[in-house]
């Protein structure tokens, strides 16, 4: 199994990257491009049919109906943010210095070297190297972030709905480009368990982190860096993941997170929230955007 963390695997990852994946997706972004406007923009007649629904609470409706019109936009949003990404220089530096690393760790046998030291120094108990697993998931992720949205939905709270989604479309990108990968490399980890390369709960703990990070500023993304580097020392110490996988994965997620993070923090202008305004006037119809600022 070895031979599969080739370098010729590994350049592999980066050809589907910048070919495979943007000349499949083409026609799927040109062909909906009202889908990358903001989750606030919902109109209320998509969500009015389960809010109908007989026997059912409204609010719950709301809900749901928000939700799912909501989720029908993921697979294009995933597609364009991926596009987006890649069309960033910077973005692109990062990965292909990322994947560098990855081949020259392998390259130099450090990935089998940090892994017998880790599997001859164990730090981690079984208690918190489960409760690490559990928590640093894309699951518990994509369910906390879920809960957040559909609190924020029910309470009308249009600023934290737009977090919570900015939150969900970066787990999304995360997820899919992790899952892409690891079926590429088809390759085992340390402890023989698959797939490997990339480590998917580094990748998504680092996404939150960076989300958080452009949301709330330094004072909420250190903390979850730490905690974001702890999963990935989690991945090491039980042996799940190489050292080179924990490494991409950091990155893979750092930059999804800023990249799609930055774009919800610039729908705030100097505090203040920004969001649709409707209103019947004598004359017609007034739409707008309305600025809201709370002390």
């Amino acid at each position: 199994m070895r031979i599969l963390r080739s370098n010729r695997c590994r350049l592999c990852i980066f050809c589907v990257m910048l070919v495979f994946i943007p000349a499949c997706a083409t026609g799927q972004v040109d062909s909906h491009p009202a889908q990358k406007e903001t989750v606030g923009q919902n109109t209320a007649a998509a969500a009015q049919p389960a809010s109908s629904t007989h026997g059912t609470d409204p609010n719950n409706a709301d809900v749901l109906g928000s939700l799912w019109t909501d989720v029908w936009t993921l697979p294009d949003t995933i597609v364009e943010e991926s596009l987006d990404i890649l069309d960033t220089d910077k973005n692109l530096m990062y990965l292909l210095l990322a994947g560098g690393a990855s081949i020259a760790m392998h390259n130099t046998n450090m990935d089998s070297e940090i892994a017998e030291n880790f599997n001859l120094n164990r730090a981690l108990g079984k208690e918190v190297d489960e409760i690490v697993s559990n928590l640093g998931g894309p699951g518990v992720h994509f369910a906390v972030t879920g809960l957040w949205y559909a609190i924020s939905v029910d309470k009308g709270d249009e600023l934290n709905k737009q977090r919570s989604w900015t939150m969900m479309k970066a787990l999304s990108v995360t997820g899919a480009t992790t899952i892409t990968l690891k079926l590429i490399v088809n390759n085992d980890a340390p402890n023989e368990k698959w797939p490997a390369w990339p480590s998917g709960h580094t990748a998504s703990s680092f996404t939150v982190a960076s989300v958080l990070d452009e949301l709330y500023g330094p004072e909420v993304g250190f903390p979850a860096y730490l905690a974001a580097g702890f999963v990935g020392y989690r991945m090491m110490d039980s042996g799940d993941h190489w050292a080179s996988d924990v490494v991409f994965g950091a990155v893979l997620g750092w930059i999804v997170g800023h990249h799609i993070g930055r774009e919800q923090k610039m729908m705030e202008l100097a505090g203040f929230e920004i969001n649709p305004y409707t209103n019947i006037t004598p004359t017609g119809p007034a739409v707008g955007i309305s600025l809201v600022k709370r002390f």
